[in-house]
């Protein structure tokens, strides 16, 4: 069983009240096109209209050779972190994603990467955890290489 896992809250909130993000700037403010912005914390398009951010985020604890650093989306005003069960709205528009598994040093395990439609991700993601070398999976932008969440084993 996997889940699809968010930004912890706890991050998000710090950006969101202005905090630094991982090049150490100010998030950008901006406004909303409606044109595909995903938040990475409510796992929702940001609506036309409402404020959202433009910031760096690396997803791994430390600075390392693996630990990829890129731009993210998310909403300006506190939202609510996804969870549960249900394939969250941001994963509904694009016909497929990168995937690649990371081993407990944070490391790309090698072998793991592919690029799947979505209606076969879930499944090729326990495929990848069937490898005990495998401790998380980023999902990311196909075309852009964007985090866009991480799956977890549930």
């Amino acid at each position: 069983m996997t889940k699809i896992t968010a930004l912890p809250t706890e991050i998000v909130r710090i950006l969101q009240d202005g905090g630094p993000d991982a090049h150490g700037r100010m998030p950008e403010r901006t406004v909303s096109d409606g044109g595909g912005n995903p938040c990475r914390h409510c796992l929702r398009y940001i609506p036309a209209g409402a404020g959202m951010l433009i910031l760096a985020h690396r997803p791994f604890p430390e600075a390392q050779p693996y630990a990829e650093t890129g731009p993210v989306f998310l909403c300006a005003e506190p939202c609510e972190r996804h969870e549960g069960e249900a394939l969250p709205e941001i994963f509904t528009r694009s016909p497929d994603y990168l995937i690649k598994g990371y081993g407990s040093d944070h490391r790309i395990v090698y072998g793991t990467g592919i690029v799947i439609p979505q209606a076969q991700m879930m499944a090729q993601a326990e495929a990848i955890f069937e490898d005990a070398r495998v401790s998380y999976i980023h999902i990311r932008s196909a075309r852009n290489n964007c985090y866009q969440a991480r799956i977890d084993r549930g």
